[in-house]
């Protein structure tokens, strides 16, 4: 098997790689694998794509997919004769027989794929004359660039995953990862990707169990909310409402209480407490080192400002109750995920009997 061909690249090259770069980046910050592709036709970029197959659940959204589909659609044209793909990863062979099968004149990719990729790493089907084509491939324009890129991303991806395996209380449950991938899927919708989320586990008031809260917007944000849902609730009744903080510059952190959403849930319900839930969230604060917050009170979240104002001192800088039409209303397809069986629902059980 011949290695990809590398050459040097010219200014023309670098400008389009490092906009597909740029895009790739976008896959990044969504929990996608980072590959950007622009398709270039006479100087003018006609199509862009991104790494998106999680979030539309399509295994086929490949970035090069995604170009070439847009290009096809800008030019009017399922053949895109005269054409230039920039991709920052070698192709599949999927994507390499897609940019055969539309004609594009030239592919131009930054860094090697040795376990899939079809440009000379594993196999080259640019170069098997059976397939009559006319396709020319170069490789190595802002290599090093790109696979940093992929570097960095599956080793955060990878010290994220060692932070999250912690060990689960025998007397506590923990509602599987898949059981939201639908509701991360809905998220996208309103900016929020998987990668938002954070959880920790050693906070003197947990115990042992494990928190989750998503953290979104600029940490230098001149604004800071903390947002709490309710009894019926998790942090996906937040999505429309955050979306709104974050065209505005704010930074929003939604967290699942003890007993919600991606959260643990012990058991018992004697754990519950309004005084035990505010201490949770006040150490918590401290952890993250915020000083400052807006807190946002979904319906029904009103029996946690009290404790949250007796721990939290002068911490909370403004108080908003939240109406129930700012907020995602509760249906089965996101409110039930976390709670696969009664099992599951002691929090909010034993929460709703202390409300009253």
């Amino acid at each position: 098997m011949h290695p990809p061909a590398y050459v040097p690249m010219s200014e023309v090259d670098r400008r389009f790689m490092a906009e597909a770069l740029a895009l790739a980046r976008q896959a990044a910050q969504a929990g996608e694998v980072p590959v950007g592709a622009v398709v270039v036709r006479e100087g003018r970029v006609v199509g862009r794509g991104h790494n998106q197959p999680v979030a539309c659940h399509d295994p086929t959204a490949h970035a090069e997919i995604v170009a070439l589909r847009e290009a096809a659609h800008t030019l009017g044209n399922y053949r895109l004769d005269g054409c230039t793909l920039y991709v920052t990863l070698e192709p599949c062979a999927m994507c390499a027989q897609a940019a055969l099968h539309a004609r594009v004149a030239q592919v131009v990719f930054g860094a090697s794929e040795p376990r899939s990729g079809a440009a000379g790493s594993v196999l080259n089907l640019f170069a098997l004359p059976a397939l009559n084509a006319h396709t020319v491939v170069r490789g190595g324009v802002l290599a090093d660039e790109a696979a940093a890129l992929m570097r960095d991303f599956f080793e955060r991806r990878r010290s994220e995953q060692r932070a999250q395996a912690q060990p689960l209380r025998p007397d506590a449950l923990r509602t599987p990862e898949m059981a939201f991938d639908a509701v991360w899927a809905r998220a996208a919708a309103w900016g929020l990707a998987r990668s938002a989320s954070r959880y920790r586990h050693d906070l003197p008031a947990l115990q042992g169990l494990r928190l989750h809260w998503l953290d979104v917007g600029p940490h230098d944000a001149a604004t800071t909310w903390v947002c709490l849902h309710g009894l019926q609730g998790w942090w996906p009744q937040w999505g429309p409402w955050v979306a709104v903080r974050l065209s505005n510059g704010q930074r929003c952190l939604v967290p699942d209480l003890v007993g919600f959403g991606q959260s643990d849930k012990p058991k018992k319900r004697a754990w519950h407490t309004p005084a035990r839930h505010a201490a949770v969230l006040a150490q918590w604060l401290d952890a993250l080192g915020v000083t400052a917050v807006c807190l946002a009170l979904a319906p029904g979240a009103q029996w946690l400002l009290a404790p949250l104002q007796q721990h939290w001192g002068g911490r909370v800088a403004g108080v908003s109750h939240v109406a129930a039409e700012a907020l995602l209303p509760a249906a089965d397809d996101w409110a039930n995920a976390p709670f696969p069986d009664r099992g599951h629902r002691a929090g909010p059980l034993a929460l709703a009997a202390l409300a009253g």
